[in-house]
């Protein structure tokens, strides 16, 4: 067993975010599995660009209300609570409405590709 010191919280890069967001790095990669866990902030109008999971990821909202969307699925509306499971090489996003902060654990298994930011006409204006 070990323990390990908080590392500190980043702000989170304009390649893969839109808006403020802020990571808090809890484990990467321990042990054979490619798996990392991170509790995201998002604040108001701050979401993801679109991106995919080589092994799925499974986000878990903590506080506030936020979207998340599927490329050609509906939009969902998330709240504190929730859990949004994404399956393998599924393109999405999620973030923060445009008037609410939004908090997320995020369990992302294997690697992560980026790719474009949403369009106005894709991020919901409420």
């Amino acid at each position: 067993m070990e323990v390990q010191t908080k590392r500190p919280t980043s702000k989170g890069p304009a390649e893969w975010f839109t808006g403020d967001v802020w990571v808090d790095p809890v484990a990467q990669n321990q042990g054979p599995s490619p798996v990392s866990l991170g509790s995201v902030h998002f604040t108001p109008f701050a979401h993801t660009a679109w991106h995919c999971h080589t092994l799925g990821q499974t986000l878990y909202v903590t506080e506030g209300e936020g979207f998340a969307q599927a490329r050609g699925g509906p939009l969902i509306r998330i709240r504190s609570g929730d859990v949004i499971v994404t399956p393998p090489g599924e393109w999405h996003w999620h973030g923060a409405t445009p008037t609410w902060f939004m908090t997320h654990l995020g369990l992302t298994e294997g690697d992560t590709e980026w790719g474009d930011h949403l369009t106005d006409d894709e991020y919901p204006t409420e």
